[in-house]
């Protein structure tokens, strides 16, 4: 697979909406379970590898975060149609020789690294996401439904209102604003989408140079067990 098909094949330069929208959002709660499991499972492998009891579950906690990396990489090329080679190194033949390589790997750490991070990402991103689209849809509409709205929904700063609607008239400046505010968030959207497209290629594929290996590379030498 050359450096060519890898940046291409599967990729959109400008990522769907929705897509960006919707992977976006689910990124708090991937980064909520990501971040828990490894951080639980390697506190808990380090503090019991003495007596050994650590070491399967170092090894399982290992396969499992390679096998989310491969559920990420498919989700980033299903939402945000960016595709993301797979980084890691061919198994040799024997458990022995197999585990050795995943440790040695550094696309397994990546990977690691990558859910950790996904946390402090994903409360971003679902913040930003969730703030921003709220804000511009509710001023946007805000002529059809301001009727329904109490009296007091006036908003305060400070015990005084900063802005009043009494009429459909009064209320089109606002929702030109939300307007002005839904185009910056669909750009927003597409930027994240774009950015983050863009990390995942970083951390979860291979690296530049690796990836101009892989164009002399064979089927054969690409193919491999990747957990």
């Amino acid at each position: 697979m050359s450096a060519n098909v890898t940046e291409h094949d599967g990729t959109s330069p400008n990522p769907p909406l929705l897509g960006s929208l919707v992977y976006l959002v689910l990124n708090l709660p991937v980064g909520i379970a990501g971040f828990v499991f490894v951080v639980t499972t390697m506190c808990v492998g380090l503090s019991t590898a003495i007596i050994w009891v650590g070491v399967p579950v170092l090894a399982l906690a290992m396969l499992v975060w390679r096998a989310g990396a491969r559920l990420e990489r498919q989700r980033v090329h299903a939402m945000l149609r960016t595709y993301v080679a797979t980084p890691y190194r061919p198994l040799p033949e024997g458990m022995s020789g197999q585990w050795k390589t995943r440790v040695k790997d550094p696309a397994t750490w990546k990977d690691m690294i990558y859910f950790v991070l996904m946390l402090p990402i994903g409360i971003a991103e679902f913040t930003l996401m969730v703030v921003s689209w709220s804000v511009s849809l509710w001023l946007l509409l805000l002529p059809l439904y301001f009727g329904f709205l109490p009296d007091d929904w006036y908003p305060v700063i400070d015990n005084h209102p900063i802005a009043w609607v009494d009429t459909p008239f009064e209320a089109l400046p606002w929702s030109a604003a939300g307007a002005i505010l839904l185009a910056v968030t669909v750009a927003m959207t597409k930027g994240l989408g774009t950015l983050h497209a863009r990390y995942a290629r970083a951390m979860l594929g291979p690296s530049a140079r690796k990836l101009d290996a892989m164009r002399w590379s064979t089927p054969a030498n690409l193919a491999g067990v990747t957990l």
